[in-house]
């Protein structure tokens, strides 16, 4: 904008010297060419000044969205521990940034592949003492070659107010879902920030990150036993970012609750609990989370969240005493409490060569309402409760450029579930399932990833499952930092 500046500011002086010439010896007969260069002048000028007040327009807008509160993608982490999430330890990311040019949508393409190898049939994977729906998403994968989970990702300014994402995730069983679509505000300043759409809660640490961003091919066991692997919805959130040195974030949400724990809550079956009925929403969420910096090399943050979802003619798989499978159907409110805490070490701050990340989070959930047990047998209604939780904690080392590798320890307590009158129709299982794994990365450039992973599963009864795996992330186009 300099050089317009120049340009007009040399033309206007030229204009004003014609004009003192002319008033100290104004000509008798006026010159037609003086005349048309005096009217190209004017119309230089004036276009000029136009294209200048535009450019102040824009630069106005930009510094009104600079100064509220940032996404969330760059908002987690205090200001002070940016230097622990460069490239040499954040998942495979792209050039450029995830709101592309002005108002320009950028593309961003996330391809995922891996090899697996299991002694335990994939097929048969399931969780003791915690049952789910038949459709979770749960397990290390099919055996062989497959796609792994890879993402089409879209975002944009929309204008001076609002900015646009959407993520389409592409499944090894052909299938296209919408991981993520939403707009958010980008100036309502005070630190505070709308989100509506679909999109993933702000609850824990992990959950909010899509799955490329993660330090391990799969989520914890805790993950994928209360939250069905991750938990998205489709609601609002709001988000408040204090304006302290410490940084402080509150989040709440309000939604459909159509993932597991809770269930789409329009299609209940007559006499189940419904909420579709009073307009209400089928979730919310509160989560509060702190962070900041221990010395020159090291930060931290940790947080508290809790989850309220209703279910309505919830399918759930479960089995009968004599290891039959059988179909339940749960009615009624789950609660998930979660904290969780990271700590990031860098050498003054520079993680290019070396860091160290450990991270760890326990995790609570507390059904209560009621169960039809066996519905396609006995359909014997009666009350249900049960009090489960989980914890995983996990380390991660790079010692060295482009090397990292990892260890992750894990294991849940099932509880022992209450179905009231129902209680000899459903078999308990003992055990606590655990899980061990090791990881290790190689990441050549900040958009491509190759890992290895070894895990020993015991989610099972019986003889652990020995798992490994090689998996490929590779970036291209555009795509915003990851958080914290």
């Amino acid at each position: 904008m300099d050089h317009v500046v120049r340009r007009a500011g040399w033309i206007l002086c030229l204009a004003a010297g014609s004009a003192v010439a002319q008033t100290a010896s104004p000509p008798t007969h006026p010159n037609p060419d003086t005349q048309a260069l005096r009217r190209e002048i004017a119309a230089m000028r004036a276009e000029y000044e136009a294209r200048i007040q535009a450019l102040e327009k824009r630069v106005q807008a930009a510094e009104a969205a600079a100064a509220a509160s940032p996404p969330n993608a760059t908002a987690a982490a205090p200001a002070a521990t940016a230097p622990a999430a460069t490239t040499a330890t954040a998942a495979p990311t792209g050039g450029g940034s995830a709101a592309g040019g002005g108002f320009q949508p950028a593309l961003s393409l996330i391809l995922s592949g891996a090899y697996y190898n299991s002694s335990q049939d994939p097929a048969t994977y399931r969780i003791r003492g915690f049952s789910l729906p038949p459709d979770a998403a749960i397990g290390p994968g099919v055996r062989g070659f497959s796609l792994a989970e890879s993402e089409l990702g879209l975002a944009a300014n929309i204008d001076p107010w609002f900015r646009g994402a959407a993520n389409l995730s592409f499944a090894p069983d052909n299938t296209v879902s919408v991981e993520e679509a939403y707009v958010e505000t980008t100036s309502l300043g005070h630190g505070l920030n709308l989100r509506a759409g679909r999109f993933f809660s702000n609850i824990g640490y992990l959950n909010p990150q899509h799955a490329h961003a993660w330090d391990f091919a799969d989520a914890p066991l805790a993950y994928q036993a209360m939250l069905g692997t991750q938990f998205d919805d489709d609601g609002v959130r709001l988000t408040w970012l204090a304006p302290t040195e410490q940084f402080i974030e509150l989040s709440a949400e309000a939604g459909r609750g159509r993932s597991y724990p809770g269930s789409d809550t329009s299609h209940n079956a007559p006499g189940m609990y419904t909420l579709a009925a009073h307009n209400a929403p089928g979730m919310y969420t509160l989560a509060a989370h702190t962070g900041g910096d221990i010395g020159d090399s090291s930060s931290w943050r940790a947080g508290l969240s809790y989850l309220h979802a209703h279910a309505g003619d919830q399918e759930l798989l479960a089995f009968d005493p004599a290891g039959k499978e059988i179909r339940n159907r749960f009615a009624g409110s789950t609660g998930v409490w979660i904290a969780d805490a990271v700590w990031k070490w860098a050498p003054n701050g520079n993680a290019t060569r070396t860091n160290f990340k450990l991270q760890g989070e326990y995790l609570q959930s507390r059904r209560d309402g009621s169960m039809v047990v066996d519905t396609a047998g006995a359909a014997s209604p009666g009350d249900y409760r049960a009090t489960q939780s989980g914890w995983y904690l996990q380390g991660v080392y790079q010692f060295m450029p482009h090397w990292r590798f990892g260890l992750r320890t894990e294991r849940l307590s099932p509880g022992t579930p209450d179905y009231g009158s129902n209680s000899g129709l459903v078999a308990q299982d003992s055990g606590s399932p655990s899980k061990n794994t090791l990881m290790l990365d190689w990441s050549p450039s900040e958009f491509s990833r190759w890992r290895f992973q070894l895990a020993q599963d015991r989610a099972r009864a019986g003889a652990a499952d020995t798992q490994w795996l090689i998996q490929y992330q590779m970036s291209l186009g555009a795509h915003g930092a990851h958080s914290y």
